[in-house]
């Protein structure tokens, strides 16, 4: 809580959240950290053996075989959320999961799942991208971003 709301408490909120801090459980947050960054790095390294797969068995070169990897993760990402298994590395992980194209088809297949009993149209395909579309919204958002301030350096900047 910042300073500035403690001032506006009375003195028995005061007392509550103290008492409340005391009692409060601490976050593992260094373990936390630590599975979110090896879960996240095997997703990690799962992508690169797909890509060198591609390049070695299949002749794509480093800059082809992007497409065919991330089309594999996507794959591999929405079926493990349709069996359930997704969600429980999540639970396990927490950001480690997040990996954007993994994670990304997960929160779009969760959705689709989820409200399928409404129908295809208005429940699947009304709510697919209920939590990705942000996602969407603000990558590109900051997209447009630094796509104007790298404009603006190379101009003005000479870079």
């Amino acid at each position: 809580m910042s300073d500035q709301k403690k001032k506006n408490l009375t003195p028995v909120q005061q007392e509550y959240q103290k008492f409340a801090s005391e009692h409060e459980i601490k976050r593992p947050v260094l373990k936390n950290c630590l599975k979110a960054f090896f879960v996240g790095g095997f997703v990690c390294l799962l992508g690169q053996f797909v890509s060198m797969f591609f390049i070695h068995y299949f002749d794509f070169t480093e800059s082809t075989a992007g497409n065919p990897t991330i089309a594999v993760m996507i794959f591999i990402s929405t079926m493990l959320t349709g069996f359930g298994v997704y969600d429980r590395i999540a639970q396990f992980a927490g950001a480690g999961t997040a990996v954007p194209v993994t994670g990304f088809a997960n929160s779009v297949a969760s959705a689709a799942i989820e409200h399928r009993t409404e129908g295809y149209v208005l429940g699947v395909g009304g709510n697919m991208f209920k939590l990705a579309g942000s996602v969407i919204v603000f990558g590109t958002f900051a997209a447009f971003v630094i796509a104007i301030i790298k404009t603006m350096l190379i101009q003005w900047g000479g870079l």
